[in-house]
This record gives C-alpha cells, sequence and structure tokens, in this order.
C-alpha cells in the first residue's frame, strides 16, 4: 500500500512539474534571470508550494504517526551551518546553469532528450562523490 500510495504522490508531483513549466528549462531560466526577459510566473508557482507546505508540515509536526501508520521523522536541526550554506549555493548554481533541479530532471526523463539524461547521469555522480568524501571525512 504504501509504495502505491508513494507512486500516486510521485505522479501527481511530476504532472504538476509539468504543468507549472518547471520541466521547460528556458521557462526556469527566464525566472532567474531578474536583469533580462523576466518571467515572474514560476514565483507563483514557488509561493504555492511554499504556502502548501507550510501547512503540510504544521499539520504532521503535531502527530506522531504518518497517515499510513509510520512513525513522524521530521528534521528538527535549525542550525545554519557551512554544509547547507555551500550545498544550497552548488544547487542554486547548477539550476541557474542547467535550468533543471532534481525533481524536474526525473520528470522530465519521460519525455526524452539527451540534455536530462545528461543532468541526471551527473546528479547520480555528484551523489555518489558526495558519498565517498563523507566516508573519506569520517575517518
Amino acid at each position: 500500500m504504501k509504495n502505491i500510495v508513494a507512486g500516486l504522490v510521485g505522479l501527481v508531483f511530476g504532472i504538476g512539474l509539468i504543468v507549472s513549466g518547471m520541466t521547460d528549462p528556458s521557462k526556469v531560466l527566464a525566472f532567474l534571470d531578474l536583469a533580462g526577459h523576466w518571467d515572474p510566473s514560476l514565483g507563483l508557482v514557488m509561493g504555492g508550494a511554499i504556502g502548501v507546505g507550510f501547512v503540510a508540515f504544521r499539520f504532521a509536526s503535531r502527530r506522531e504517526r504518518s497517515l499510513l501508520g509510520d512513525a513522524m521523522r521530521l528534521p528538527t536541526s535549525t542550525q545554519i551551518d557551512r554544509r547547507l550554506v555551500l550545498g544550497g549555493l552548488a544547487f542554486g548554481a547548477g539550476w541557474g546553469l542547467a535550468g533543471y533541479c532534481p525533481g524536474p530532471v526525473l520528470a522530465s526523463l519521460a519525455a526524452g532528450g539527451v540534455k536530462p539524461l545528461i543532468l541526471f547521469v551527473a546528479m547520480l555522480a555528484g551523489m555518489g562523490i558526495f558519498t565517498v568524501a563523507e566516508r573519506l571525512g569520517s575517518r
């Protein structure tokens, strides 16, 4: 049952990314181009996502178990450290250069094309490099 629900939630999320234009790198890059031909429409998408997320996290924080019965494991850290800042900068730079972030890349894989595939492989490589670096750093 959990896998079915996870699949349905992922499908709805992917459809939302496609409908909102988040899988179109030119639209994303136009949103980030504040000094050029700025397209503010994705700001509405992000504002809506923040609003829904805010309500969902408020609701979830009052529960001990998820709607499917699992224990709630919400983040508890509020610390802004070097790793968080550097990770945010790397994420933002990648998003700005490519016009994709991880969710839209996965949704775009279904449509085909070389760019989403290259970015997906690069994303996997980055996760692998991070894992190796973490293991080496913890020794």
